[in-house]
């Protein structure tokens, strides 16, 4: 986490029991754009591809966890906790979660299209092909606070 970060983070918790697990991190391609949304209380879902958390070693979100989230340029935007983690394929991924995601016009093909294009790119990266059933971790979120 960034100095920025940390001390919108330790100022929000000032005088209150501060809980352990935080990160920070940008969302996806527009990192401002979906922040925005975030703030604005349409976006309240993301997802991410499974085995990035796999080759990256990093643990799976829970619902004990807060995040951080950061603009484009590394600065504190808001902070989120989330409220619900599961694990699902790509091809399963309910509307209603392609929805809350809040992005484009808020249509599951529009999801579909965006996260298809996303996750192929990235794997590519890493030596991967997409496929329709990609494990994808998919949370929801609420907003804690927004940075003033």
């Amino acid at each position: 986490m960034n100095k920025a970060a940390q001390t919108y983070w330790d100022t929000y918790w000032k005088g209150r029991n501060k809980p352990q697990s935080v990160t920070s991190w940008q969302f996806g391609a527009s990192p401002d754009e979906l922040a925005q949304l975030v703030i604005d209380g349409i976006k309240t879902a993301t997802c991410s591809a499974h085995v990035f958390y796999e080759l990256e070693n990093e643990p799976l979100p829970t619902i004990e966890d807060y995040s951080v989230i950061l603009n484009s340029v590394d600065e504190p935007v808001a902070i989120i906790k989330t409220t619900d983690v599961s694990l699902m394929p790509m091809n399963e991924v309910p509307e209603e979660f392609a929805i809350a995601e809040g992005e484009g016009d808020r249509t599951y093909h529009y999801w579909r299209t965006v996260h298809e294009e996303f996750f192929t790119e990235e794997l590519r990266k890493v030596d991967l092909e997409f496929s329709d059933d990609l494990l994808l971790v998919c949370e929801r979120f609420e907003v804690v606070d927004v940075k003033k």
